[in-house]
């Protein structure tokens, strides 16, 4: 018996306490500098929307960005509550659907007050085609930053965990690609963007099993 009690001190005896909020200053450290990367890379490759001033001055451009960040705030916090050994997604998607859904009602609202001749616009633009891979691209950066985080993590279900990083990645690399984007039809931003969204997320669910094993 007393063999055992050895072992056991050997084994635990050089561990110390981990810090308070330790993966919440993690959290910070890598996923805001992958954050300035995907700015940078946006800039570098497309730059600002031509008409920003204008567009500052825009109810539609403030709801988009707001749609992609209250999303991936709300991603970010299930993905941090997944990184604890058996943690939950807690209200996850109840919340991000009722997001979706908000935008749903400002979608058709905006639908209903616009002229018939303005739907296709507002609802294919001119870059329904490749904004969800340009969503993609710009949340690759945000996606590396998180599984950095959560590999020091431990999470138990890597799927969903890598599931809700990829939404996370996905919604930060939305709100990134609106600053380029001058597509103001809400229609528009509810189907493409979500869709590049969902690409990610269904890419992190994807490869959460690899990427995520601790």
């Amino acid at each position: 018996m007393r063999k055992t009690d050895d072992i056991i001190d050997s084994l635990v005896g050089d561990l110390k306490p981990v810090p308070r909020h330790a993966l919440a200053r993690r959290f910070v450290i890598g996923v805001l500098p992958a954050l300035a990367v995907s700015l940078v890379l946006m800039l570098a490759i497309l730059g600002l929307r031509i008409d920003m001033a204008e567009a500052l001055m825009l109810p539609v451009f403030w709801i988009k960005s707001a749609y992609n960040a209250l999303l991936a705030i709300a991603a970010f916090l299930a993905a941090y509550h997944l990184a604890r050994p058996g943690g939950s997604r807690g209200r996850f998607f109840q919340t991000a659907a009722a997001i979706v859904a908000i935008m749903a009602v400002v979608a058709v609202i905006q639908l209903v007050m616009s002229p018939a001749a303005n739907y296709s616009k507002m609802i294919i633009g001119s870059s329904a085609l490749h904004c969800p891979l340009l969503i993609f691209l710009f949340a690759l950066p945000v996606f590396a930053g998180n599984v950095w985080v959560l590999r020091h993590g431990a999470p138990t279900d890597l799927r969903l965990t890598g599931f809700i990083a990829g939404i996370a990645a996905g919604a930060a690399g939305a709100w990134v690609y609106s600053w380029f984007c001058t597509e103001n039809g809400m229609p528009f931003v509810l189907i493409w963007y979500s869709l590049g969204i969902l690409l990610t997320g269904i890419a992190g669910s994807l490869l959460g099993p690899r990427l995520l094993r601790w």
